[in-house]
C-alpha cells in the first residue's frame, strides 16, 4: 500500500465533508491499488473513478465514502450490495458489517473479486452471479442495501427485501447527466426518501445474464 498517497486521499475525503471516522478507517485499510488494473495502478489513490473490465468502473472514493456513510452500517448488520465490480466497495463494507452479500452479473468480474477478497483475508463477503435488479431473495431481509449502478426508477424488488428500519442507498435516473443518489428508509408506516448528491454511474441492467459473463 502506498501509505502517503492513502493518507492524502483520506485527508481529501475528510476535507470534503466525510465525518464518519469508521468509514474513513475502512477506506484507509483497503488497498485500492489491488482493485484496479495495472494500467491505472499509479492512479489508484486519486479521488477519481477508474475503468475496469466490461465497461464498468471502480467508483470515485468520495462517492464510495459518501454512500457508505449514508448507509450507516453497524457491526452486526447484514448488507446487500448490487454490483460487485472490482470488489472494492464490498471490501470497504466488510470492515463495517457482519456479513456482505454482493451480486454481480458478469461472471469474470464476480470470480476475480471473490478471489481477490479471499487473498486479502476478507472472509465475510459472499458473491453471487445473478441479475442484481432482483436482489438476493433467499437471504432477505437485509439491514442495509447499496446499489453501485443507476436504476431508472426506485427498485421495488430491493425495497421489498429491506428490513423494517433498514436503509437503501441507490443512484436513480435514466439520464447519466441527471442521476442522483437517494436514501430510502423503510419504516413501519412506509418509506422515507431523501436525495443525497448528484452522481454518474453505469446503468443497473436487468434481464438475462450476458453470454460473455458465463464464460
Amino acid at each position: 500500500m502506498n501509505v502517503p498517497a492513502m493518507q492524502r486521499l483520506i485527508a481529501e475525503l475528510r476535507n470534503s465533508g466525510i465525518a464518519d471516522e469508521s468509514v474513513l478507517a475502512a477506506i484507509a485499510s483497503v488497498d485500492r491499488e489491488r482493485f484496479v488494473t495495472q494500467t491505472f495502478a499509479e492512479r489508484a489513490w486519486e479521488n477519481t473513478a477508474l475503468p475496469i473490465a466490461f465497461g464498468q468502473t471502480i467508483s470515485q472514493p468520495l462517492v464510495v465514502a459518501a454512500m457508505t456513510e449514508a448507509l450507516r452500517v453497524g457491526p452486526r448488520m447484514k448488507v446487500l450490495e448490487i454490483g460487485t465490480g472490482s470488489g472494492y466497495q464490498a471490501a470497504v463494507l466488510a470492515r463495517l458489517a457482519r456479513r456482505v452479500y454482493s451480486v454481480e452479473r458478469f461472471k469474470p468480474l464476480s470470480k476475480a473479486a471473490e478471489r481477490l477478497l479471499l487473498d486479502l483475508g476478507i472472509y465475510n463477503v459472499v458473491v453471487d452471479i445473478n441479475d442484481g435488479s432482483k436482489g438476493w431473495p433467499g437471504q432477505a431481509p437485509f439491514d442495509r442495501i447499496i446499489v453501485t449502478a443507476a436504476a431508472e426508477e426506485r427498485p421495488q424488488a430491493l425495497i421489498d427485501q429491506l428490513a423494517v428500519g433498514g436503509i437503501l442507498i441507490v443512484p436513480v435516473g435514466r439520464d447519466p447527466t441527471s442521476q442522483v443518489v437517494e436514501r430510502i428508509v423503510k419504516t413501519e408506516s412506509g418509506l422515507q426518501r431523501d436525495t443525497l448528491m448528484p452522481v454518474r454511474f453505469v446503468p443497473l441492467v436487468a434481464g438475462p445474464l450476458p453470454v460473455l459473463g458465463q464464460g
